[in-house]
This record gives C-alpha cells, structure tokens and sequence, in this order.
C-alpha cells in the first residue's frame, strides 16, 4: 500500500520545493511579473498554491509514518478537500481580478 519511501520524499522534496516559496513570497507582498495586470487576487492564488502543497502532505505524510490502510485512506480523503479548497480559492482570486478591473484598480 505505502511503496517505496525513497519515493515519496523525492516527491515530497520536489513538492516542497516547487510549491513553497512562490507563494510564501506571494504571502509577502511579491506579485510574479505575469500577473501584475491581475495583482487584486494574488494572495488568493498564493493560498490555492498552499492547498495544493496540503494535498502532497495529506498523501506523501501517512505513507512514509507507514500509516494503516484506513489512516492513509482517511488522509486521501482530506486531500479532495484541499483540491476542493484549491478550485474555490482560484474562482475567487479570478472574481477579485475582474472586480478590480471593472472598478479600474487594476
């Protein structure tokens, strides 16, 4: 059920490493250069991208505690909330956008 380790901790690294610091900059005030035109709803997007990165831990996290079936299943669970959350929190950055810029605070 849980496989081999080794290959979750690559992909939790590669997770980590990809799915962190934009967003923690995003947190922080940083706008990536493609989205200056649709800055309103930058730190919505910065969210979404952490719900993406709780979907790798719900699913990498159990496997290497080598959890039971039912706790790894439990946390695939959690995971469809997170991809859930990760939709709502785009349509909402994007309904921002588009406020922002029928406003003209784009």
């Amino acid at each position: 059920m849980n496989g081999n380790p080794l290959y979750h901790w690559i992909g939790l690294g590669i997770a980590t490493a990809l799915l962190v610091p934009m967003p923690a900059a995003m947190l922080l005030g940083w706008v990536p250069p493609w989205q200056k035109k649709y800055a309103a709803g930058v730190r919505l997007r910065a969210c979404a991208l952490l719900c993406i990165y709780g979907l790798a831990l719900a699913n990498a996290i159990p496997r290497l505690a080598h959890a039971s079936y039912e706790t790894v299943m439990a946390c695939m669970n959690v995971g469809f909330a997170f991809i859930a959350a990760t939709g709502v929190l785009f349509f909402l950055a994007d309904r921002k956008d588009h406020r922002a810029a029928k406003d003209g605070r784009a």
